[in-house]
């Protein structure tokens, strides 16, 4: 497991571009067949995959969780933006469509991943945070999300977001995940922008056809720096960072959070006027 540490604001001024990449940026997240994870600091998240295309994978645990199994002190939230598959959780097996999502609450010992066809594999984006207290695992499809309509056809940013664990959702400790779909025509993502000082957050960028990029772009609101995203690839957007992107085509990404609270809503505005 990769492990990103945290990083101040003051510093992060001075990065160039590789060095920027290096502390946010993830890339080459889909291995086949391999489960693939990174730990930051930042609210001890853990973000990842796992890619069952001709085989089974298990959950392992890691050295640096010093725990007996994964989810002994944490809770962990599945998207599959894959082909049909399962996860089974102590034995349960939940059946996962494309779009669909899971939770699964802390002490769940035994978690497996696996695809209903290898041809079409099914391809799972996995969050994780620490919990302390257990909630039930529950599966959600698109028809269960909260749906939030945002953006114009005007302002190149009318967009969808499904919530599917947040604070009316499926109930967590402290994780919130779902994804956002920009509609065709549109391009830019969380925009106007924000930050959130109690909460940090993590995007993976996916469905982004051909050989199109997003770029992401961060830091504080008047001392922004870009990153170039291609498919399958993931930036942590840390609490005094501004999160938001514009893409060569339409596109989709997860969002993950975990901090102080699991209000979609708490977030400290920016204006146009102020990113400058």
């Amino acid at each position: 497991m990769e492990v990103k540490y945290a990083v101040h604001p003051d510093d992060a001024k001075l990065y160039d571009t590789q060095r920027i990449r290096k502390e946010f940026h993830s890339s080459d997240l889909m291995g086949e067949d391999a489960i693939k994870m990174i730990y930051t600091h930042y609210d001890r998240f853990i973000y990842g995959t796992a890619f069952p295309k001709s085989k089974g994978l298990s959950l392992p645990t890691y050295d640096e969780l010093k725990a007996d199994y994964f989810l002994e002190r944490r809770e962990l939230g599945i998207i599959n933006v894959g082909g049909k598959g399962t996860v089974t959780v102590d034995g349960e097996v939940f059946e996962l469509a494309n779009l669909e999502a899971l939770y699964v609450g802390k002490g769940s010992k035994e978690v497996t991943f696996a695809s209903a066809d290898g041809s079409d594999a099914a391809k799972f984006y996995l969050n994780s945070a620490p919990a302390h207290k257990e909630y039930p695992t529950k599966k959600a499809t698109q028809s269960d999300a909260n749906i939030v309509e945002l953006g114009a056809v005007e302002t190149s940013n009318e967009r969808t977001l499904y919530q599917y664990i947040h604070e009316d959702g499926i109930q967590s400790c402290q994780l919130v995940m779902g994804y956002t779909e920009l509609k065709k025509g549109s391009v830019w993502n969380t925009f106007p922008p924000h930050t959130h000082e109690r909460r940090m957050e993590v995007y993976f960028y996916f469905d982004i056809p051909g050989d199109n990029i997003v770029m992401h772009y961060m830091g504080q609101p008047q001392e922004t720096r870009h990153i170039a995203m291609k498919n399958y690839e993931a930036v942590v957007s840390p609490p005094w960072s501004i999160h938001s992107g514009s893409g060569t085509s339409n596109y989709r990404f997860i969002w993950g959070m975990a901090g102080e609270n699991k209000a979609f809503t708490d977030m400290d505005g920016e204006p146009l006027q102020s990113v400058l």
